[in-house]
């Protein structure tokens, strides 16, 4: 980090916040008193971080706590709030792209982990829809894992 006192002030003055309303005993929502909050503050440091100190390399980890801290809320309190894997995937696919957006590398690893999570959540709806398909889909479902693996290799020891 290019300059040191951003990220650590924002976190300071929302610690202080949150110890601030937890021993007034204002309640903002149900659960809010807990650490996904935390990292919620945490996060929104590396966002302030990352747009006001043009340092673009905190905008993932930003996304990724952030989304993580609210997902734990929103789950914990909407009943239509998915708890799937594929949450936690989008989030971090949401991550890259908003760093790609600004940095101009790492789009294609967004847009592939945001596939996967696109995949991830409706996967029922889209094993139903391809009815006639169930049986090849139970046999890629078994060998999806070691594709991802697979790209995952290619990436590390690709080339430019």
């Amino acid at each position: 980090m290019k300059t040191q006192r951003i990220f650590p002030g924002i976190v300071l003055i929302g610690f202080g916040l949150y110890f601030f309303l937890e021993h007034s005993q204002i309640e903002i929502f149900p659960g809010f008193f807990s650490w996904p909050t935390l990292l919620c503050i945490v996060g929104i440091a590396f966002l302030i971080q990352a747009y006001s100190g043009n340092e673009f390399d905190s905008i993932l980890p930003g996304v990724i706590l952030l989304g993580f801290g609210a997902h734990f809320h929103i789950v914990e309190n909407l009943d239509i709030w998915p708890d799937n894997i594929g949450i936690f995937i989008l989030i971090i696919s949401l991550g890259f792209i908003l760093r790609a957006r600004k940095t101009k590398s790492g789009m294609l690893h967004g847009m592939i982990l945001f596939i996967i999570s696109i995949l991830l959540l409706f996967y029922d709806k889209i094993s139903t829809s391809f009815g006639i398909l169930e049986t090849s889909t139970a046999n890629i479902e078994k060998f999806w894992p070691f594709v991802l693996m697979g790209i995952g290799v290619y990436i590390l020891i690709r080339k430019k």
